[in-house]
Parts: C-alpha cells; sequence; structure tokens
C-alpha cells in the first residue's frame, strides 16, 4: 500500500521522537561536574564536640563549653592536604549534634556559645581562609538532621535550615562541594522532620550554581552505596533516580556502587573512608590509622574506577592533625609519586589497527587529554603499542573522553612476548581506570573493545610497573 503524506508525516515524527530518546539516554557531565572529576582525591575533617567527648554521633545536649580546642590551626590542616596531593577539604559544619562551627544566627548550639577564643571563634571562617591561601577548595558537610535544635520536627525547621545554608553561601563562599548527610531521626521534642529537599536544592542552585552537591542520589554527585572508600569495578557515571529522595528510598547500595548503565541523570560516585576506625578523633586509634600501602590500595579502587577519594583525617582535640595522619598521608604521596613516575609507553609506539589499515596515532600518549583516539569500528580496530625492548609491566592508566559521555561498555587487553599471550577482560573505564595485573614481560600491549554505545574515544593511556607488593594477586 503507498504511503500518502500524513502517514509519511507521522513516521517522520516517530523517528525523530526515537532520535530524540536515544539522544536522552546519553546524559553527559556539566562543566561543574567536569571540574569535581579533575579533583580526584580531596580530604574529610569530621570536627566538633564528639572529638571532645569520645563520640561518633553526639545526642545534641553536649555543652557547648566542651568545644576547646587548645591549638586550633587550619593552616597546619591545608599544608599537610597540600603536601599530601588532596586538592580540597570538606568539613563537618554541622553534624547530626546539631552544633555549628559557625556562630549561625539561627541556633544557640554554636561556637558563640562556647569559651573557645571566648566565644568569638569561627572555624569555618579560618578555615576557608587558610583554604584560598594554599590554594585548596573548600566544601562544607552540613546535615539536616539536629538533635538540638527545638524547631526539629515542624515546619518551620526547613526554613532554619534554608536560612543555615544562606549563612555558609553568603559568608564562607566560595563553596565547591555541598555535601549532604541524608541521616533523619528524632530531634529533643521526639519528633522527626519531614525534610523539604527541593527546596534545600533550590536554595544552594539560586545561591551558588557552580556548586556540586552530594547525597546518596545526587543531585550532581552520588554516595559509592559503602564507607570502605571502593567503587565497582564496574561503575558507571550514570544513576536512575526517579522515585528515590536524599536520605530516604534510595537505589540499593549495590546499584549506588556500580550506577546504571543506561542511567537518566549523570550522578558519579564519590568514595569516603576514614584514615581511622572512626570519623571522629579517638585517642585509642591512634595506632590504628590505615598504613600508607592501605590508601594506595583504596586509590586503586577508588580513583582507579572512576570515582573520586574523598578521605577522613579528622583533627584532634588540639584542633590538628595528628602526627600520625600526618606521617601517613606524606607517605601516600610518597608512594604515588614514586609509583606512578615512568610512564613506560613514552617508550612505545602508538598504532590504531584495523581490518585494512593501520593509523599512527600518538594522541593518547601525548599527556594532553584534550586529544583523543576515535574508535569508530570498535569491534574491528584496537589500540597497539609496540615496545622497542622487552618491557615489564604490570598496570596500565586508561583515561575515556567523558565530555563526550561514558561509552565503553566492555573491553579487554592483551599482552604479548614470543612466550605466550595474556589476556584480561574488563566493564568501564570512566574518567580514569587503573587496572593491575601480574608482572609480566611484554614486546606488544593491545587494547580491544569488544561492546559499546557510540563512538570510543581515549585520551590517555599510560603503562608502569608498580611496585608488586602494592598490587593485589
Amino acid at each position: 500500500m503507498a504511503l500518502n503524506k500524513f502517514t509519511i508525516a507521522a513516521v517522520t515524527v516517530l523517528y525523530f521522537s526515537c532520535i530524540t530518546i536515544v539522544l536522552k539516554a546519553q546524559p553527559k557531565p556539566t562543566l561543574q561536574q567536569l571540574a569535581w572529576h579533575d579533583m580526584e582525591f580531596y580530604l574529610f575533617t569530621h570536627f566538633g564536640p564528639n572529638t571532645f567527648t569520645n563520640k561518633e554521633w553526639g545526642h545534641g545536649d553536649e555543652p557547648e563549653d566542651i568545644f576547646n580546642p587548645t591549638d586550633f590551626d587550619p593552616g597546619q590542616w591545608c599544608r599537610i592536604a597540600k603536601q599530601a596531593g588532596a586538592k580540597g577539604i570538606i568539613i563537618t559544619a554541622k553534624h547530626h549534634d546539631g552544633f555549628c562551627l559557625w556562630p549561625s544566627k539561627y541556633s544557640k548550639h554554636t561556637v558563640r556559645e562556647s569559651k573557645w577564643k571566648n566565644g568569638k571563634g569561627d572555624v569555618l571562617k579560618e578555615l576557608s581562609t587558610a583554604c584560598k591561601k594554599y590554594g585548596l577548595k573548600f566544601g562544607i558537610y552540613i546535615s539536616p538532621w539536629d538533635r538540638n535544635h527545638p524547631d526539629y520536627g515542624t515546619e518551620k525547621y526547613n526554613d532554619v535550615f534554608v536560612n543555615m545554608m544562606n549563612e555558609l553561601f553568603i559568608n564562607y563562599g566560595p563553596i565547591w562541594e555541598l555535601w549532604w548527610d541524608g541521616a533523619n531521626g528524632e530531634g529533643p521534642n521526639g519528633k522527626m522532620q519531614v525534610y523539604d529537599w527541593a527546596r534545600y536544592r533550590e536554595t544552594v542552585k539560586k545561591l551558588s550554581p557552580n556548586t556540586v552537591v552530594f547525597s546518596d542520589v545526587g543531585p550532581h554527585i552520588r554516595w559509592v552505596g559503602n564507607e570502605n572508600g571502593i567503587a565497582g569495578e564496574t561503575n558507571w557515571n550514570m544513576l536512575d533516580t526517579a522515585g528515590f529522595t536524599a536520605g530516604a528510598g534510595a537505589p540499593a547500595t549495590e546499584i549506588l556502587n556500580v550506577g546504571n548503565m543506561n542511567g537518566e541523570a549523570w550522578i558519579p560516585a564519590e568514595c569516603d573512608v576514614s584514615i581511622r576506625p572512626g570519623w571522629f578523633y579517638h585517642k585509642e586509634e591512634d595506632d590504628k590509622v590505615k598504613t600508607p600501602e592501605q590508601l594506595f590500595g583504596l586509590y586503586l579502587k577508588s580513583v582507579g574506577r572512576g570515582a573520586n577519594l574523598l578521605l577522613n583525617v579528622p583533627p584532634d582535640r588540639r584542633g590538628l592533625i595528628h602526627e600520625k595522619d600526618s606521617a601517613v598521608l606524606i607517605g601516600f604521596k610518597k608512594l604515588r609519586d614514586k609509583n606512578f613516575k615512568h610512564n613506560l609507553i613514552k617508550d612505545a609506539r602508538v598504532l590504531i589497527i584495523s581490518a585494512d589499515s593501520i593509523k599512527d596515532k600518538n594522541l593518547v600518549n601525548d599527556n594532553n587529554i584534550g586529544t583523543f583516539a576515535e574508535i569508530s569500528d570498535y569491534q574491528k580496530e584496537f589500540i597497539s603499542i609496540q615496545f622497542k625492548n622487552m618491557t615489564r609491566l604490570n598496570c596500565i592508566v586508561l583515561n575515556e573522553k567523558i565530555k563526550d559521555g561514558q561509552n565503553v561498555q566492555k573491553f579487554y587487553i592483551q599482552l604479548k612476548n614470543s612466550y605466550k599471550t595474556q589476556r584480561y577482560v574488563f566493564s568501564t573505564i570512566g574518567r580514569e581506570r587503573i587496572i593491575t595485573f601480574p608482572v609480566i614481560d611484554a614486546d606488544e600491549l593491545s587494547i580491544h573493545f569488544v561492546e559499546g554505545k557510540k563512538k570510543i574515544k581515549i585520551t590517555e593511556v599510560e603503562l608502569y610497573r608498580l611496585n608488586e607488593k602494592l598490587v593485589e594477586k
């Protein structure tokens, strides 16, 4: 039967509607999220009354005078963060106990009521100033749960929380990341709060549109689903959030850990973990600080799987980062510097090989994430790295051009020498993928893409021989 003009028009509309659906299924990061991805590693600082009561979760009835650091020096925090290679600091401005580390007009449970600096102290002001001085990004954690405020559990408290955020952005900005803890329990009146998340989000958007917001479901950064600092071996930067709200009814932790391959929104994972067993400082944990080697392992399983690493380093009762924590952080930096110092790909030839052509392309080893090698027919084309001499290695680092989305679904690397061929299969790449394997002498390494969404764009490939003791067998 011949098609009339109305049928043709209907088919045309359907065709372009399908294209629109496909495009919507390919979310991309905003400029703010791209900048967040580049942060890679930064510090968390849990600090407040719990530091002095030896608690993890305060009850909100702690006397304000208990907060009294004797040698508070945020400049020391920033110097150590800088030496450790961290790019920012996020501080617990208000934890669940409701104590504000700034003299908020909307609470009577703040540094203003403490004897620290005769009530004239302001932790946020001093830290934000120190971050600017040392070139670090400044972030704030603020828990909506408040076990002290008398208005908690009523609609009036939503006004209080919004007013507090106004204070934070107006007086201490720019705030690079805002960290929302979704915990929700009873307040001093025995009531629980109905959080107005939509209003909270609009407040941040209005006051500071460049701020990225973290919660278990975003809107910009998601929780990785555990507090061990480990992202999924498969890690999609996308997540489906329909029907979910921060702090209530979030996707299963297994989903948060790996994301959704065809998720509706770009919401990458952040891996939070503490350098100590607890989140706040406890003297009895001074001998339980993670080792540099343990932090290196966590780096491989967070940043090395396309996520960011948020490492908690709690200041002690002096208001300083403890000497043992500091030594570990510097040791961690030395391990990274030493093991990722010599990129073995610089001594190799990089080719893109297909069935009918060989392209001499060095865009993946030009140390420029702005350039890339494009694999159009990924089932026929592959990247070949050919060494001039037999080369011993056990690590490959891959970077995908996530500015155009995340497309690699499945790939494998193949290592060859005259004696054997070894193959390892993996799933996602994302911002960065650090892959380790048993050390091998190879004269060629190739990267083959098995499944993908669209054209695959690889910006950088790096090869290393890591200390074998740092690599899991």
